[in-house]
């Protein structure tokens, strides 16, 4: 046995912040409530507090199947697996983790399935004694009825009494099905019960100060402090009169120009950053173009700016074709700028954020948590972006999907791809670009 790994693993069981709601709920399930629902801030011990009574249980309740579960095999595994073979002392088992069934098979004949919903079948066929599934929220709506709940209300006649349990915790995501389960778990039914607390209750000051700086009032209430947020409406419902701004552009600025690909309309926008701040103070939109005739309006309408330097961003998509030696709509670009003297850098990632994290980024800096305001529009020079802020909505029905049926929509797509290459979110925060340097 390797000492040093088993102290390891003992140390994962590192005390915790006693917090009255989190106590309630360990001890749910012992009161008879089959399936807790956690809607609780991030960072705020809920997914800890669940992998550890998973472990617990499966440590003392032998012969019994548990499962800790995400919306994808790759979510499970990066957030489970690790720390159930710790914290159930896997080293310490006659027969090891299965690494490729993620399957913890512990000393007392239980065993502890780590499982993606992905495929929701994966989660039949197995009489279940209890488990967790995390990030509930964005677990696809129509397993929980065709796969889930009849797994976990499957009776099995070695054991015809015993009903399984799970815990389900997560970030709220809209009025979606993990907003029903919050309702039923607050009407009354004996086998749900409710649980909720702000992450400002667990984490330090600071952390949430620094939350508040970077995200919009909806996003801060629905993230940390478990809040479920109307869907539809405006996007960008926070942007007003304060981020207006008669800013134009100064000779010697540099320019941020970026492009969402589409020719109906082909919509760009040009911003100039100061102290940090973003102003969006020009834009060419041009109807039924390609990208060298939006080229040839910005060499034509800058050829007196003095400072020759363009910062170029937008749709990974742009780039088609460059694989194979082909032009693509940058290059083409590119060229026009060459030709006409200007000195460039392409600041295009190599993906498309996630359009949640990519809305995400401009509603932070249009109306950050703490009450500050980053970004700007000039509404007489920047029309465009100005209306496309103002009024694009959400698909009905939808938590992120884009009405694309507004003419304004593909500019404000443009204003993203450039915010969140500066100030981005969520899993699009690490910086993934192509540059082709500056000429």
């Amino acid at each position: 046995m390797d000492n040093q790994l088993l102290k390891t693993q003992m140390a994962r069981w590192y005390p915790l912040i006693d917090h009255p709601t989190q106590i309630a709920l360990n001890n749910a399930v012992a009161e008879g409530y089959r399936f807790p629902i956690v809607a609780a801030g991030r960072r705020s011990g809920k997914t800890e507090r669940a992998k550890r009574f998973v472990a617990k249980m499966a440590m003392k309740t032998p012969g019994k199947m548990f499962f800790a579960a995400a919306p994808t095999y790759g979510q499970a595994k990066r957030i489970f697996w690790a720390d159930l073979k710790a914290l159930t002392l896997s080293c310490l088992h006659p027969q090891q983790p299965s690494e490729s069934e993620l399957i913890i098979r512990l000393p007392n004949l239980s065993e502890i399935h780590v499982i993606g919903l992905d495929k929701p079948q994966r989660f039949e066929g197995i009489p279940w004694g209890g488990g967790c599934i995390d990030e509930i929220a964005d677990v696809k709506g129509d397993s929980l009825g065709a796969n889930i709940m009849p797994a976990l209300n499957t009776i099995d006649p070695r054991n015809p009494d015993y009903r399984a349990w799970c815990w389900f915790t997560g970030v709220p995501e809209g009025m979606n099905h993990f907003y029903d389960m919050a309702q039923l778990a607050q009407s009354g039914d004996p086998d749900y019960k409710f649980f909720t607390w702000k992450s400002a209750e667990i984490l330090p000051a600071d952390v949430i100060a620094a939350a508040k700086r970077n995200m919009s009032p909806k996003q801060f209430r629905q993230e940390y402090e478990g809040s479920f947020e109307t869907a539809g409406g405006k996007i960008y419902e926070d942007y007003s009169k304060a981020n207006y701004t008669d800013y134009t552009v100064n000779p010697f600025d540099a320019l941020h120009w970026s492009h969402d690909q589409n020719y109906t309309p082909l919509s760009s926008c040009i911003a100039v950053i100061r102290n940090g701040v973003p102003y969006f103070v020009d834009e060419i939109v041009l109807e039924s173009a390609i990208s060298r005739q939006s080229a040839v309006e910005f060499v034509q309408r800058y050829k007196n700016h003095r400072n020759k330097t363009v910062y170029i961003y937008g749709d990974p998509a742009g780039r088609a074709g460059e694989k194979h030696g082909h032009k693509s709509d940058y290059t083409e670009i590119e060229d026009v700028l060459r030709l006409n003297g200007w000195k460039f850098e392409r600041r295009v990632k190599r993906t498309h954020p996630a359009i949640k994290d990519r809305q995400n980024s401009v509603r932070a800096k249009i109306l950050a948590a703490d009450g500050s305001i980053s970004l700007y529009v000039n509404p007489k020079t920047a029309e465009w972006v100005h209306k496309g802020l103002a009024t694009v909505q959400f698909l009905p029905g939808s938590t992120f999907q884009e009405d694309q049926t507004n003419k304004y929509q593909h500019i404000t797509t443009a204003v993203g791809y450039f915010v969140d290459y500066h100030w981005p979110q969520g899993s699009s925060g690490i910086q993934q670009t192509i540059s082709a340097g500056i000429y």
